[in-house]
């Protein structure tokens, strides 16, 4: 069996404001959920919302606080670099923190970075050498 990540669930502060955001925000297709949880169908992944601190508690762990933010990028690549400056717009229009605008990479690439509405940091990202799951524009 080949190892492949199927799902990235992120802890958030508030679930229906986190599904809020990425739903109306971002556009991403949320499928029927609990009121507690929140799952998004992301062409051959998913994403999950879930309280922090019941995620951490279901994982044994001590809750982060809530301006610790975020030790994991999550990329969302696209094919051009004009959709990842249209993504980063879409994003600060729905509340996200811009941290980097777009700009040329000096690998060749283009990206730029935003942070969520629970201090989650995402890179978004065109990559002309090669292709990283489906492209969503």
């Amino acid at each position: 069996m080949k190892p492949y990540i199927s799902m990235v669930t992120l802890g958030v502060l508030d679930v229906a404001r986190a599904a809020r955001f990425y739903r109306e925000g971002l556009g991403f297709p949320q499928v029927e959920s609990p009121p507690e949880v929140a799952f998004f169908n992301l062409h051959g992944s998913w994403l999950g919302l879930y309280g922090r601190a019941d995620m951490a508690q279901e994982g044994g762990v001590r809750a982060a606080p809530s301006d610790a933010g975020s030790a994991t990028t999550l990329a969302h690549n696209v094919a051009s670099s004009q959709a990842v400056d249209q993504v980063l717009a879409q994003a600060e229009a729905a509340g996200a923190t811009v941290t980097r605008r777009g700009r040329a990479m000096a690998w060749g690439g283009y990206c730029g970075h935003f942070v969520d509405l629970d201090g989650h940091l995402w890179e978004v990202a065109h990559n002309p050498f090669m292709v990283v799951g489906p492209q969503v524009d």
